[in-house]
Formats: structure tokens, C-alpha cells, sequence
């Protein structure tokens, strides 16, 4: 029996970009929060003191070699479009590691191959959305598929490590057989499924699925070596309930650095024609109710008299919940002002937003959301663009109000009056984009490949 393996990229900081997939069809980047009022160097200063920095790992020229180690990885996403397993695997491809993959897919994907030096093994599991049985169904069917072929690989030629890609969290139990015979485990905690269940079904905070979710999420990180997170949201969440802090490092879904090249923030458009040009407002990512799409456009019908040329661009794929809020477009009569431009590939996604005069984070509140530190903020700043986000945790771990126009989750009328600041403060705009690149700057792909390599280096010290 032959195989395949799929990885995500994670650090061990103080950055967090929640897992949230981007649309796109071939490269693609993640991103999204916790304490108000910090500057950026009032939130490094207190990272430094309470998690481990990255001088505490080893030093490039000191650390253990990875090279020769044989490493399976295991994700239940498709892959190379899931951005953090991809850039995973890449990291310590890159390291001279032996990089084996199991993950999902698609009719049309080849169950093996041999791609760009990693041997990927698809298992034929359709990801669908549903009830809580269609993902126990789907959940389950993978779980014991992959524990079968790493158990089988592994009396074969056993596994130096494996890195396992939530969600499930129980999808640990596929490294039990390779940690028997030696194998370090990596657990990649991309979600933490207590909240984004309470989200995605409306479940109470004690109900008894969220707390058996709760005590599953415990008992998969005690049987990893070393726990990944996203940002400082997740690993203070997952530091108070199933393990210590130390147990736990931050790799941040940072987007590609060669597809977001960096780009100074200025003023582009000459002033004389902000009366006719559009002034774009740019929404981009997953459409689904908690990103808040319904209240960007009850933002947009608000500013509509204050900014005459506004219109709101949005990008991805068309679903039911699009058409409830065109729906709700047309009701306030703004429907013309709603451009909806489908999916991007990220590589074309560049010059939408270098096209956008501001970018809109619009989410809702939610147990979810306030730990998220989404990716597109940094894809904006990487272009110089002002961003309005919410005023959550996972954010001000990162962010001030000097770095990003805050609002408060949920409220369309502080939303609009961040958006019509935008307009009516274009220099203003710039100097605060400028400040939130510096943020970007921190957190580069680059940055967070180096930490993500230290913390598996030092497994094996």
C-alpha cells in the first residue's frame, strides 16, 4: 500500500491568522484576535515576557539537522490548495526532510503522486458541509483510512514525525502506531473546534457536544510532543483548558511573500478625480454569515449619501448566503453598488486589491471570530492599503487603533462611519496603513518559516 501526506505551516509567536481558507483555486493564504489598546511595541514587549521568542529556539547554524528525517503529514483538506499545509510541507521539504502526505480528494485528483517533491496519497472522502453527522461521518471514514496507511508505512520504514493538521482534533489518533515505534507527533491546532462549532450550529457553551468537543481537544493534544496555533488568541485559549503554554507554538497563516510583494503605502489617485473615480471598499474570502458580508452592504447603503461613488467589490464563491445578501442589496437599494467578481487565484487577487481604495474585515461577533486574526488584513497591508477591521482579541493582540480602523463586531453604522473617515481622510488613511505594514513587516511567510523549522528542530535536541 502506497501513500500520500498533507502538512500545515504553523510558528511559535506571538501572530495568529485563524485558519480560515481562502476561496482561491491555486495559491491561496489564510487569516484573523485579544487585548484592547496595545501598541505594537506594547504588545511585543509584553509577548517577550510571557511566550517563548525566537531567541529562545536555535539558532539556524546550531540547531539539529532535519535532513534524512521522514516525516508523514496528514490533513483533511485538499492539497496544494489548503495554504498552511502546503507551505508546511515546504518548509521542511526544504530542510532535506522526507515529506509523505495523506489527504482528501476530488474525483478528477490522482489518488498518488509525486508532486513538486512530496509523495501525496488522496484518500476519496468528499468534504462536504452539514449536520453534525454528515462531519462524523466524514471525520470518522478519514481517520481510520489514514491510521491504517501510517501503521502500515511505518512497519515498512518507521516515520522520524508526524504533523497532524486539525480539524478533527481526534485526527491524532492516526500518529498512536508511529509514535509506538518512535515518531515525534506535531498536533497543527489551525481551528479550535469548541468555538467554531459553537458558531457554525448556534450550540451553547455547555452543551454536552461542546463539552465532549472540548475534552476530545484535550485528550489529542496530550498525545503530541509539540502543539501549533495560529496566533496569541489560541494559544492563551488552549494554554487555559488542555495544556501548558509552553507546550504551545504560534506559526502565523502570513501570506506569500512571493505573490504579495510589499508595497509602500501613498496616495495613488490624484485628488481631482475622487469625485468621479469609484471608491472601492474590498471584501474578499469565505462567504459565510460570521465574516460578515450581510453587514458590509447595511454599511454601504449608510454611506451612500456621504460617498456618492462608493461601491462595494466582493470575491468568492457564489453559495446561498451570497444570494441572501443580494437579496438584502436590492431591499436597500444599493444593488447596483454590490459588484460581485467570483473567485480569484491569489496571484490575480494582487492587483484587485491594489485597485481597492480600502479592505473590509466585516465579521460578527462570535466565540469564533474573537480569537480569528484573518489573513487579509496582512494581504492588504502588504499592498498599502487601509484596513477596517473589528475590535476583537485575536486583532489587538496585534493591532491598535493606530494600525487599523477599529469597529465594534456587528454594528453596520460604526463600520460606515470608518469607511466614509477612509474617504474623507485620504492622508490620514495612508499614515495609518503605513503603521499596520510595520505589523505586516513582523510577520512575513519568511519570518514565520524560520520558527516554524526551529520548533521542529527542537524535537530533536
Amino acid at each position: 500500500m502506497d501513500i500520500c501526506w498533507n502538512t500545515r505551516a504553523i510558528r511559535q509567536e506571538e501572530r495568529y491568522s485563524l485558519g480560515e481558507w481562502h476561496y482561491v483555486t491555486n495559491d491561496i493564504a489564510p487569516s484573523l484576535h485579544f487585548s484592547a489598546g496595545r501598541t505594537a511595541s506594547a504588545q511585543s514587549n509584553h509577548l517577550s515576557k510571557s511566550l517563548p521568542s525566537d531567541s529562545q529556539s536555535p539558532a539556524s547554524s546550531t540547531r539539529p539537522s532535519l535532513a534524512g528525517k521522514r516525516v508523514g503529514m496528514v490533513t483533511f483538506s485538499l492539497y496544494p490548495f489548503d495554504p498552511r499545509p502546503r507551505r508546511a510541507t515546504n518548509a521542511l521539504l526544504n530542510e532535506g526532510m522526507a515529506v509523505e502526505l495523506i489527504c482528501i480528494g476530488e474525483d478528477k485528483a490522482p489518488r498518488r503522486e509525486i508532486l513538486n517533491g512530496i509523495d501525496v496519497y488522496r484518500v476519496p472522502i468528499a468534504k462536504q458541509r452539514g449536520g453534525k453527522l454528515v462531519y462524523f461521518y466524514q471525520y470518522s471514514a478519514f481517520i481510520i483510512i489514514s491510521s491504517i496507511i501510517f501503521a502500515w508505512r511505518s512497519f515498512r520504514k518507521r516515520y522520524d514525525l508526524i504533523y497532524v493538521n486539525n480539524m478533527p482534533d481526534i485526527l491524532v489518533i492516526s500518529a498512536l502506531v508511529p509514535k509506538l515505534l518512535g515518531a515525534k507527533v506535531i498536533l497543527d491546532q489551525h481551528d479550535p473546534m469548541p468555538e467554531l462549532m459553537t458558531t457554525i450550529f448556534n450550540l451553547g457553551e455547555n452543551s454536552l457536544s461542546v463539552r465532549l468537543i472540548r475534552w476530545l481537544e484535550k485528550w489529542s493534544i496530550a498525545r503530541a510532543n509539540l502543539v501549533l496555533t495560529v496566533n496569541i488568541a489560541c494559544r492563551r485559549l488552549f494554554s487555559t483548558r488542555s495544556c501548558a503554554a509552553e507546550k504551545i507554538g504560534v506559526v502565523m497563516n502570513a501570506p506569500d511573500g512571493k505573490i504579495f510583494s510589499f508595497r509602500a503605502a501613498g496616495l495613488e489617485n490624484p485628488a481631482a478625480d475622487a469625485a468621479t473615480r469609484p471608491f472601492v471598499i474590498m471584501y474578499h474570502g469565505s462567504l459565510v454569515e460570521r465574516n460578515g458580508l450581510d453587514l458590509a452592504v447595511e454599511a454601504l447603503a449608510l454611506v451612500r449619501d456621504a460617498i456618492p461613488t462608493a461601491e462595494l467589490r466582493v470575491f468568492g464563491h457564489k453559495n446561498p448566503f451570497l444570494e441572501r445578501v443580494l437579496g438584502v442589496a436590492r431591499q436597500k437599494g444599493v444593488e447596483e453598488r454590490v459588484k460581485f467578481l467570483g473567485p480569484r487565484r491569489l496571484e490575480d487577487l494582487v492587483a484587485e486589491i491594489a485597485a481597492c481604495d480600502v479592505g473590509v474585515i466585516p465579521n460578527h461577533r462570535s466565540a469564533f471570530a474573537d480569537i480569528n486574526t484573518p489573513t487579509r488584513i496582512f494581504e492588504y497591508l502588504a499592498q498599502g492599503k487601509p484596513v477596517i477591521a473589528p475590535r476583537t482579541p485575536g486583532i489587538l493582540d496585534y493591532f491598535d487603533a493606530e494600525s487599523l480602523f477599529l469597529f465594534e463586531s456587528g454594528d453596520a453604522k460604526e463600520l460606515a462611519e470608518k469607511i466614509i473617515f477612509t474617504y474623507s481622510h485620504p492622508k490620514e488613511a495612508v499614515e495609518t496603513a503605513a503603521r499596520g505594514q510595520k505589523v505586516f513587516l513582523a510577520h512575513t511567510w519568511d519570518e514565520e518559516r524560520r520558527t516554524l523549522v526551529n520548533l521542529v528542530s527542537g524535537l530533536y535536541t
